[in-house]
């Protein structure tokens, strides 16, 4: 078992990239730690301030034909000129075009969220540990299908060494100064009203 205290570097625009796992239509309907709503607003709001930070993104669904349909049309809408690399591995790391979209980031810090907290989201995460990348997973971006899953989930990525957060305490990690031209647009699409009182106080420095 890992039991070293985790404590890296911060994350930043050069180095992180997001990695969205399986955020689809007929699996969420069976998402019980979170209301849909919630789950979608988390996700969403994630995404949509990776984007703004200017961050590399990596989508991805499972037949998406053939099983568990589309991802959600929110998460659609929130990055309209995203491809979903769409597979049948139940890791989305095994998948060789994921893995290769993942290389091609050139970044060392991953950030997962997943449609199941416990497979979609873990097991790429745990898989890029032993790959040589640090792994962080935004817990509430990512459900599941009961609370012993949610439980046994978290158990397992902090003995594995995977960083576990909120996505709004990583973007905000990554934003780094509230006088940055992009604050607005992060607490924005994060859903946080304080982007009115950001945009003050860039205004004022």
């Amino acid at each position: 078992m890992n039991t070293a205290i985790l404590n890296p570097t911060p994350l930043t625009t050069d180095n992180a990239a997001l990695l969205l796992v399986d955020h689809q239509v007929g699996l969420m309907t069976g998402i019980r730690d979170y209301s849909i709503a919630e789950l979608k607003h988390n996700v969403v709001g994630l995404a949509k301030a990776a984007d703004a930070l200017g961050l590399p993104i990596i989508t991805t669904t499972t037949s998406a034909e053939t099983l568990w349909g589309p991802a959600f049309p929110e998460l659609q809408d929130a990055l309209p000129n995203q491809k979903f690399i769409d597979r049948t591995t139940v890791n989305a790391w095994d998948d060789p075009r994921v893995e290769a979209a993942i290389r091609a980031t050139g970044r060392s810090k991953l950030i997962f969220a997943g449609v199941s907290l416990e497979v979609c989201a873990a097991f790429p995460a745990m898989r890029a540990l032993r790959e040589g990348f640090e792994a962080y997973l935004a817990v509430d971006a990512s459900g599941t299908f009961n609370m012993t899953k949610r439980e046994t989930a978290l158990l397992r990525l902090t003995q594995a060494g995977v960083v576990v957060a909120d996505g709004a305490s990583l973007m905000v990690e990554i934003l780094a100064d509230n006088a940055n031209e992009k604050a607005g647009d992060v607490y924005a699409a994060l859903g946080m009203d304080w982007s009115i009182l950001v945009g003050q106080v860039r205004a004022s420095t």
